[in-house]
């Protein structure tokens, strides 16, 4: 059966953030993800999440300007000391928090770099990032995202993702694949998951069109697709990274299931 983490940047609007562990809990989640936690302190952050026996899995690293469409630094050459920087910040929230997983966005570089140059900043500062989170036990991840909603994002295919992760050659450097954005990018979405179950640390699922509940409502099949990643043999966490089209209690008919909602 998946495990399921409820996404708390777009989950559990209803209350505030620093709640949201708690309500997550009484839902039924046992872990938790979260794009971005810094507008809370991080002691407060870890307070909660031990308070109501809850992991926070994975976190993303600041994201730079994305109200000018950055979408996070990690493949921008003109940002190399940034995503240092606050990469160093993710990490402290990630090693006070007990959370295994820094998801690093790579951003939208634009025309004005060339493809060579962006592909050596971006493996370069993963390889930073990884040597830094070693100690810790984190693992640094890199997600595809797709080229219709992000267009110009850095990477958007699981294959450009495993060209990659070779070139960085780090053990604790890992995809994340979103089923929403596979849909988009690969031709079959399930082909591409089983193609590159042995990358794959962390998964996440929201419905197309409109990335809402992952239910019967919308176009991706994830009936199917909860029993063939079981089939697979993928035991790590699942992230509900959706956003609830109304009440977000009311909106886990989805997830009962397997042992989620009211």
């Amino acid at each position: 059966m998946p495990r399921f983490a409820a996404n708390i940047t777009l989950m559990f609007p209803e209350v505030p953030f620093l709640k949201r562990p708690a309500a997550a809990r009484a839902a039924g989640f046992r872990a938790v993800e979260c794009q971005s936690p810094y507008q809370v302190e991080r002691d407060a952050l870890a307070e909660q999440l031990k308070e109501n026996a809850i992991e926070l899995v994975l976190l993303n690293a600041p994201n730079g300007g994305a109200e000018s469409g950055e979408m996070g630094m990690a493949a921008l050459p003109d940002k190399v000391l940034a995503f240092r920087e606050t990469f160093a910040l993710a990490l402290d929230y990630a090693a006070a928090t007990g959370c295994p997983r820094i998801h690093c966005m790579a951003g939208c570089p634009g025309d004005d770099w060339p493809r060579d140059e962006i592909e050596r900043v971006y493996q370069e500062n993963l390889c930073h990032a990884a040597e830094r989170a070693a100690p810790h036990g984190i693992t640094v991840m890199i997600e595809p995202i797709n080229t219709r909603d992000c267009p110009g994002y850095a990477l958007s295919t699981c294959a450009q993702a495993r060209d990659l992760l070779t070139g960085v050659a780090a053990d604790n450097v890992a995809l994340q694949f979103d089923f929403y954005h596979a849909s988009i990018m690969e031709a079959d979405p399930l082909a591409a998951f089983a193609d590159h179950r042995d990358a794959i640390d962390h998964l996440q699922v929201s419905g197309r069109p409109g990335r809402h509940e992952p239910d019967g409502k919308q176009e991706i099949d994830f009936a199917k697709i909860f029993a063939e990643i079981d089939r697979l043999g993928y035991h790590g966490w699942v992230g509900c990274e959706y956003n609830p089209r109304g009440d977000t209690l009311e909106g886990l008919a989805w997830a009962r299931p397997y042992g989620i909602g009211p």
